[in-house]
């Protein structure tokens, strides 16, 4: 069972987005157009090459804001708060989740590509807060980002974490690469099928960790 890769744990690394809450809550949806909006104005130009550009700076680069601050060197700190300044009413709180995380043994932390003031806000909707021993945004990185394996190491160095006998559990299959060469357990959410870059796949997170407990 994919569960029994997990059940050795000692530390839970969870992303956020789409990870935290489904993807059908769509706030990745409002999160673009801020970003849309930001790049118009800070390059000055229209939408479609804004978006042509933040599509391509998040393939090149691992994270738009990393593009814009390679190629424009643009301040990171006011787009990090522009274009996480969205409407998180659609979230419900995540009781069920709450749970099976809290269940689990070992320290659980939270890492984002995001700031650290969207995990504080998002993990305050879904009812997670107190769930978290820590939590870790980009900025926490020195703004590298997710799949840079020197963006984990530096998270990881802050937390004192160990990789191996660590798990990272992420949404993009990208951003498991660099944990699972450091020695980590990788769980990819998805209802995509499963692809062996991961070391299990799952597209309801609370049911398969109360399945590592049984």
């Amino acid at each position: 069972m994919p569960h029994d890769q997990f059940r050795n744990v000692h530390t839970w690394v969870f992303d956020l987005d789409n990870t935290l809450y489904p993807a059908s809550a769509r706030l990745f949806d409002q999160i673009e157009v801020k970003m849309t909006s930001y790049v118009m104005s800070e390059l000055g130009v229209e939408q479609d090459e804004a978006d042509t550009l933040r599509s391509q700076y998040w393939r090149d680069y691992g994270t738009t804001l990393n593009g814009l601050m390679q190629v424009h060197n643009i301040d990171p700190a006011p787009y990090l708060d522009a274009v996480h300044d969205i409407d998180l009413s659609g979230l419900a709180l995540a009781h069920d989740l709450a749970d099976a995380i809290t269940a689990l043994p070992g320290r659980k932390i939270v890492y984002t590509n995001g700031s650290r003031g969207h995990a504080d806000n998002v993990m305050a909707a879904r009812g997670l807060t107190d769930v978290f021993d820590a939590r870790y945004g980009i900025e926490d990185a020195q703004y590298q980002p997710k799949p840079n394996q020197a963006a984990f190491e530096a998270i990881f160095a802050q937390d004192g974490l160990t990789a191996t006998g660590a798990a990272m559990v992420e949404d993009d299959l990208r951003n498991l690469a660099a944990p699972r060469a450091m020695g980590m357990r990788t769980l990819w959410v998805t209802d995509a099928a499963h692809d062996p870059a991961a070391d299990a796949t799952t597209d309801d997170l609370t049911e398969f960790l109360r399945m590592v407990k049984m």
